[in-house]
């Protein structure tokens, strides 16, 4: 019995200090991977990566340490081990769209387009409700000039992946170059509440300034669109034409103010039950709230008129704050099955 015991203690011994090991080697892998990721913050790319490899050597089951390495290989424009990284991450049973990402990155960064063509064909396959995907692989055509191709996966990516920003960024920049304006300013403003504070909604709104400007300085563009649309579109272009004369002394703020609230008001009315959308019920949100106006001055003179814009924001700050504080505690999100084909 004493022998058994002192065999047992042995164990339990062994089994506890086995278990503090892997915790120090645990902690101390946690350690080294958030040093690096302070390093990727600061730029950092040579400590960034010495620091990820001998994390992933301390814990070669972490996913993530692989993907700032693969992402830490790119930034320092060190494609072959980018690639050598990358391909080990999408075998990976753990593997998500991120990697098939970044794995592209690379692939692109070296003009690799069929094998680019061919990771995104095997990550759809495996992962084939990802917008990242849709948007990459419509990123990737683009950049071969094959944008009547690209618009079809950016497109497919709001579909199916309805609050991935990029898709709605990149069809909108597609159909202001196309000349479709209407559809330009719908996945424009989308793309702006969904990343509403960067440097890439800064350059959308002022493509939404211009755009607007364009359909009410013009009444035939409207016009074709109530003419050729879609009935969703038609719907759309429709109301707006009701009230283009309400632009007649010029495309300002304050028009296009008068304007998208005589659209909210009536298409709340007679089309949100047939044609749920999440643009145009946010719309109605802010003219029930009275911060509306301070939207739209955000929209079309912030990032066009900053002293005008500053102008407006010192003589209303109550419905100014009001609108700040909404945006910047929602997450606007859009329900699955709101797309139009168009």
């Amino acid at each position: 019995m004493i022998v058994m015991k002192q065999i047992l203690l042995c164990v339990l011994l062994i089994s506890t200090t086995a278990t503090f090991t892997h915790a120090q080697d645990t902690t101390a892998a946690s350690s080294t991977y958030e040093n690096g990721k302070a390093f990727l913050r600061k730029g950092d790319l040579d400590n960034a990566i010495m620091l990820f490899t001998r994390a992933s050597q301390q814990q070669p089951n972490n996913v993530n340490i692989l993907k700032d390495l693969t992402y830490a290989y790119y930034m320092r424009k060190d494609y072959r081990n980018g690639l050598e990284t990358g391909k080990k991450l999408i075998e990976r049973p753990d593997a998500d769209d991120d990697c098939y990402q970044l794995l592209g990155l690379c692939y692109k960064a070296t003009a690799a387009y069929s094998d680019c063509e061919k990771l995104y064909k095997k990550g759809l396959a495996r992962f084939p409700k990802s917008g990242i995907l849709y948007s990459e692989t419509g990123d990737l055509l683009a950049v071969q000039h094959k944008l009547n191709d690209a618009i079809k996966y950016w497109e497919k990516g709001i579909e199916i992946d309805p609050n991935n920003g990029n898709n709605y960024l990149n069809a909108a920049h597609y159909y202001d170059q196309q000349g479709n304006l209407l559809w330009a300013v719908l996945y424009g403003e989308i793309f702006i509440n969904i990343e509403s504070l960067t440097d890439r909604t800064a350059s959308t709104k002022v493509m939404l300034a211009d755009d607007y400007k364009q359909l009410f300085s013009s009444p035939a563009l409207l016009n074709g669109y109530v003419k050729q649309g879609t009935p969703f579109t038609r719907a759309i272009a429709g109301t707006f034409a009701t009230y283009s004369n309400l632009a007649n002394d010029g495309v300002t703020p304050d028009a296009l103010n008068k304007i998208r609230t005589k659209f909210t008001q009536d298409w709340t009315a007679q089309y949100a039950k047939q044609y749920p959308f999440r643009l145009f019920d946010h719309f109605q949100q802010l003219v029930q709230q009275n911060t509306f106006e301070a939207y739209n001055q955000w929209i079309f003179n912030s990032a066009t008129n900053e002293s005008a814009y500053n102008t407006w924001v010192s003589a209303h700050t109550d419905s100014n704050s009001e609108f700040v504080k909404l945006q910047r505690s929602r997450v606007f999100k859009i329900p699955a099955g709101q797309y139009y084909a168009h």
